[in-house]
């Protein structure tokens, strides 16, 4: 596991030769605070980056915010198939748990609100939290390309725990009234599609989505930020330079069973502390 991170002051000498700095778990790229890494540049470093973790046991890697904000070297590195941590994954596992501050927050109740879930691919983990979903809500709508798959979901939670869902694709009609919209996997092309409520809060797990309807006044929420008990066994650095959700993740051992990684959270008191949109905060 390793966290990549610019150098704040990097020196002459490592600035024009490109020399990258290996500390313990750290790869320390030599860019000043506010320099943009150019083409050539991050393609050097790239190639430097990738010697380092072509050594390394583990494929995992966290970049830092500023790295984040370097689109030609973190593009570059993109290509080489390395485990980038992101956060999207324990997003999606905590989804039930956005949902349900966003009800605090919004001071609205479930047993009052028809959720909608905009899907086309479903992981084992999201399943499981539409099964939660399902029980918990007033009404559960999956919006989806792929109706024939989910009308076998459909079928089978209704089997299985009796409850109903409703899938479709009704771009006018499907979340034109829905005030609460869990986007899974939609980008913006596709739910810019659809016709959506003025005042809906839209959760996107997967994506940063951007809704351009001209009367949206809502919220549409990209990013979040966590809290967890063991933050303080980092050092300063990666408390500063990296999000609580990429440190937490990385942790993780993502092939466990849904439940026992529910389980482990638990544990770990992870809890939301924010959910961030476009131009607002929750």
């Amino acid at each position: 596991m390793y966290y990549i991170q610019e150098d704040d002051k990097p020196n002459f000498i490592a600035r024009t030769f490109n020399i990258i700095k290996l500390e313990g778990d750290k790869i320390i790229i030599p860019i000043g605070r506010d320099e943009v890494i150019e083409e050539k540049k991050a393609e050097k470093l790239v190639q430097k980056t990738k010697k380092i973790l072509d050594k390394a046991i583990s494929k995992k890697i966290i970049l830092s915010q500023k790295i984040q904000e370097q689109e030609e070297y973190k593009n570059r590195l993109y290509r080489y198939n390395f485990d980038i941590i992101e956060g999207k994954w324990l997003f999606e596992v905590l989804a039930c748990q956005a949902l349900d501050y966003i009800l605090e927050k919004k001071k609205m109740k479930k047993q009052d609100i028809a959720i909608a879930i905009l899907v086309n691919d479903l992981s084992e983990n999201m399943l499981a939290n539409i099964r939660k979903i399902a029980k918990e809500y007033k009404r559960v709508n999956i919006v989806t390309n792929h109706i024939e798959k989910f009308k076998k979901i459909e079928k089978q939670i209704l089997e299985q725990d009796g409850i109903m869902i409703t899938v479709g694709n009704n771009k006018k009609k499907g979340i034109a009234k829905t005030k609460l919209i869990l986007n899974i996997d939609f980008p913006s092309e596709l739910i810019n599609q659809y016709n959506i409520y003025e005042n809906a809060v839209i959760l996107n797990i997967r994506g940063n989505v951007r809704i351009t309807k001209k009367r949206f006044n809502g919220t549409s929420i990209n990013d979040y930020e966590i809290k967890f008990k063991e933050t303080e066994q980092f050092d300063y650095d990666k408390i500063n330079k990296y999000k609580n959700y990429e440190l937490y993740e990385a942790q993780i051992n993502k092939k466990q069973p849904f439940q026992e990684i529910i389980k482990q959270l638990g544990k770990d008191k992870v809890k939301i502390t924010q959910l961030v949109g476009i131009n607002s905060k929750i």
